[in-house]
């Protein structure tokens, strides 16, 4: 059973032990994450300039909308701004600063009705992190800049948490992916041709959770959930920013949620920079995970 915790007290230790076994929290927006989504908002009103950027993708060539996302993602994802605001909102909700590590922001994209669903707006197949060489421990926050509704959200499918999904994860390796695929996303706008582990069987998509945070609002989940991309109807293009963190504690103690499906190999944990100061994630923990995945996956 996955609860929806909102506005938990729990400290931090509680609520990953929690997210570790499936369970999901949302958080009312915090001063930090109201300042986060308006950071964001001023640089895609800059990037649209006099279009509304919920409705632009009406008005414009995919060719073009795809083309100011190229520009306006990396402009916000490496803006020095984000590493300071993000530290904040984590420390607002009650992260210990010398020991979360956290990867950059990334501002995501989901337009209606079909407009553009790949490459640089990929909308995402039924999917854990896991199956993209993510620790077990990682823990992901997700944050809307605009208001949303449920049909422009994530799903969660709850009932696969602790059920396998026959998948292509054998087939991704991070170190490779970061080589030949993640710089060609903007390239994808009829369709999108990247290796991506994907579900291998039916997907019973429903039942299905779908949770709606004001702007600002803060969802977060493990890792290690099977989660989507709604099908936007809503007549709006949906913005949300989205992070990862880890704990070095549970890294080391390889504490997290259960592995039932992941064979991919290579490690994400080198993207994730020290909150307190923006140190690097220890060379030694990194190899010890690329170890442990390619002898995992033979």
């Amino acid at each position: 059973m996955t609860t929806v915790f909102s506005n938990s007290e729990a400290d931090d230790d509680t609520r990953r032990e929690l997210l570790y076994r499936g369970q999901v929290f949302v958080y009312s927006a915090t001063p930090a994450s109201r300042e986060l989504v308006g950071f964001a908002g001023e640089l895609i009103a800059e990037a649209f300039g006099g279009r509304d950027p919920q409705t632009a993708q009406f008005d414009m060539p995919v060719e073009e909308f795809a083309a100011l996302l190229a520009d306006l993602k990396p402009r916000f994802i490496h803006h020095p701004r984000c590493k300071e605001l993000l530290p904040a909102v984590l420390e607002e909700l009650g992260c210990d600063l010398e020991k979360t590590y956290f990867d950059v922001p990334r501002l995501r994209t989901s337009t209606s009705h079909d407009y553009l669903t790949s490459g640089i707006s990929y909308a995402f197949h039924p999917h854990r992190d896991c199956w993209y060489s993510a620790p077990f421990s990682q823990v992901n926050w997700w944050i809307p800049v605009y208001a949303v509704v449920p049909e422009n959200v994530m799903a969660f499918h709850p009932g696969y948490f602790d059920t396998a999904v026959r998948n292509g994860s054998a087939r991704y390796d991070y170190a490779e992916w970061n080589r030949t695929s993640r710089l060609t996303a903007a390239r994808h706008v009829r369709g999108d041709t990247r290796e991506q582990p994907r579900p291998e069987e039916p997907v019973q998509l429903d039942p299905q959770v779908r949770v709606v945070p004001e702007p600002g609002g803060v969802l977060v989940f493990s890792g290690a959930q099977l989660h989507s991309t709604v099908p936007n109807t809503s007549g709006r293009t949906r913005f949300s920013i989205d992070f990862r963190t880890v704990h070095i504690d549970d890294v080391r103690a390889r504490r997290g949620a259960r592995n039932v499906d992941a064979a991919c190999t290579g490690t994400t944990l080198r993207d994730f920079a020290r909150c307190a100061d923006l140190g690097p994630m220890p060379e030694d923990l990194a190899l010890e995970y690329e170890a442990e995945a390619l002898a995992r996956s033979r």
